[in-house]
């Protein structure tokens, strides 16, 4: 089995992995996207949830924010949410009215993410600009 991941050349990505992997990083789990030996040129990168205690020295994890421009929207908590509702001088606060609209800014956030996706990374473990394509709406 192939170890080297110098030989990487260009990263698959599903977009629902990668808004995943990131809303899961927002609410405090350790997600990453994770290649996983034998490497070759092409490689897909797919969604891990890190394990306390996990020793997974061949693969190689990328943090979803490795993977996103630095204007990339900041995942939309509650707390932004209400506070948005509540600024808003046309509309009347309600725990109704926020639940609604929190669930709407979150589904926009996720249907806009991808869109935000580096075209290349350099992975310290891979030495190299390594392309990025991303799958999926």
């Amino acid at each position: 089995m192939d170890t080297d991941p110098t030989k990487l050349r260009s990263l698959a990505i599903s977009a629902q992995d990668l808004v995943a992997a990131t809303e899961a990083r927002a609410d405090g789990a350790d997600a990453v996207l994770r290649v996983t030996p034998p490497f070759s040129g092409r490689m897909r990168a797919r969604l891990h949830l890190v394990q306390s205690g996990e020793t997974d020295d061949d693969t190689l994890h990328l943090e979803p924010s490795t993977l996103l421009a630095e204007d990339a929207p900041a995942y939309p908590t509650p707390d932004d949410t209400a506070d948005e509702l509540r600024a808003d001088e046309t509309e009347t606060y309600s725990v109704e009215r926020h639940r609604t609209y929190h669930e709407q800014r979150v589904e926009t956030w996720r249907e806009s993410l991808p869109s935000y996706a580096v075209d290349s990374v350099t992975p310290p473990a891979v030495g190299h600009e390594v392309t990025v394509s991303i799958l999926g709406p």
